[in-house]
């Protein structure tokens, strides 16, 4: 019963309908599966199981000793699951993780203290964090402690947090599963943890905005609108060590009044550099309906309509047009200039973020080291990087309109430029500084060579950042 072994019992396809939340071709599947079979209908299909086959697939343990410790619960023809365990897996091999039950194996909302399972918001910040090695690690609110489990792949120390108990049962019971050394710690935010530093820290805080209020642990943090991202991009540089990184997920206001950068920016510290991704800005009606969905309730119910209407009423009082989502990537630069870039990323991709995060911190390091002495670099464009041109018809043919760059691997960035940008880029194959290239170019259209600098560098800058441009031997 493990990563491997479920999708190998099921099928490709029965394993995908499963994860589209269609559990028929599943179930159908594992019947063929024996034991391991009996496993996936308890735990992952949510079935009631006969005492004989539950048993067996125990062996030698007893169901009533899975009772006791929580994970069965007995009914009158069997066992169902109690509690959610599945495995969940990486590139190097498979864990279990131990939630709470859904909503819809439940039958109904679920408690406060619930302990949410490995959903997509848990799966995109594991894509989006940085794998490098490090000394110490925390993960702050932990939930079920998924995070943690990949931290020890490279971290020496893990330390989990949160401010339920009840997911620190089943966090511990995560890793007592996996034989892990994880330091649990209950409190709120960052108390826990007073006057210690980590190498890095991830995060996936309770993000959703509205009114100050909680009705889910895992996702409602108690504060109004989104000064629960706040508070954690606020205080998690102070608990880094210099150079120590921090990848979290976040929401933000989209208002009327101000632009969605300048609203997130001030709520940096100093000395901190910071690269905020915005993959989603969602309507506030759209963003009402699948939360309370989330919770199980239907939107429909007398319930569900009060606290829509209670929630819409909130976002229409504070002028809230939209709610911005995505990834933050923190780094504590103590005594340089920090660098803060905000910027969408809508388009669609299939490669982590992580290593993309980690790659961005080196080139603005090196941005930084640089100073003023980029004009002395020679560059070079990567292969993935390619020229891609937008034509119209005009009234002596084709015309070129829009003349754009393209990353073709991570996250795809795109950059539009224009005839000099183009033509600069086209030398930029390692054998000469900016330098020289920008004097050929401005001589070559009569252009004043440090006017062509001051225009150039700062693109220069924003392709460096991207990885569209990179130093020659690097």
């Amino acid at each position: 019963y493990d990563a491997d072994g479920v999708v190998a019992a099921l099928g490709g396809a029965a394993h995908a309908a499963l994860g589209r939340g269609e559990p028929v071709p599943a179930e159908r599947a594992s019947r063929d599966a024996g034991d391991l079979g009996t496993l996936i209908r308890l735990f992952l299909l949510g079935g009631t199981e006969p005492e004989t086959a539950v048993k067996a697939a125990f062996a030698p343990l007893a169901p009533e000793d899975a009772v006791t410790a929580g994970a069965l619960a007995p009914v009158a023809d069997g066992y169902r699951a109690a509690l959610d365990i599945r495995p969940h897996g990486d590139e190097e091999g498979s864990w279990w993780v131990v939630s709470d039950l859904d909503a819809d194996l439940l039958g109904h909302t679920v408690p406060e203290d619930h302990v949410l399972g490995v959903g997509h918001a848990s799966l995109s910040l594991i894509r989006a964090t940085s794998r490098r090695p490090v000394g110490t690690l925390l993960d702050l609110g932990t939930g079920n402690g998924v995070q943690a489990l990949h931290a020890t792949r490279h971290a020496q120390r893990v330390t989990a947090t949160d401010v339920s108990a009840r997911a620190l049962a089943l966090a511990a019971a995560t890793f007592r599963l996996n034989e892990l050394d994880v330091e649990l710690v209950q409190g709120e935010w960052f108390a826990p943890v007073a006057r210690r530093k980590f190498d890095q820290i991830v995060c996936n805080p309770p993000f959703v905005v509205g009114p100050a209020r909680v009705d889910y642990t895992y996702r409602d943090s108690g504060l109004a609108g989104d000064d629960a991202s706040a508070l954690v991009v606020r205080q998690l540089p102070g608990f880094l060590d210099d150079g120590g990184t921090g990848h979290l997920l976040a929401s933000w206001l989209h208002t009327s009044r101000e632009d969605w950068a300048d609203r997130v920016s001030r709520w940096l510290p100093a000395e901190t550099d910071a690269w905020f991704v915005q993959r989603d800005v969602a309507d506030p009606a759209l963003y009402v309906g699948t939360w309370l969905r989330d919770a199980g309730l239907d939107p429909r119910s007398p319930e569900g309509r009060a606290k829509a209407a209670a929630w819409l009423d909130w976002f229409a009082a504070n002028d809230v047009r939209g709610i911005g989502f995505g990834f933050v990537t923190l780094r504590r630069a103590a005594g340089r200039t920090p660098t803060v870039v905000c910027e969408d990323l809508r388009q669609a991709y299939d490669d982590p973020l992580g290593p993309e995060a980690a790659g961005w911190l080196d080139r603005v390091e090196w941005l930084r080291e640089s100073g003023d002495s980029l004009l002395d670099v020679r560059f070079v464009v990567p292969d993935t990087v390619l020229l891609e041109s937008v034509d119209e018809p005009g009234d002596e043919g084709w015309e070129t309109t829009i003349r754009r760059l393209h990353r073709t691997d991570g996250p795809g960035w795109q950059h539009e430029v224009d005839d000099l940008a183009m033509r600069l880029l086209a030398g930029c194959r390692g054998a000469l500084p900016l330098e020289d290239l920008i004097e050929l170019l401005a001589a070559a259209q009569g252009l004043s060579p440090e006017e062509l600098a001051a225009a150039a560098l700062p693109v220069v800058r924003e392709l460096v950042r991207h990885g569209m441009l990179v130093p020659a031997g690097r």
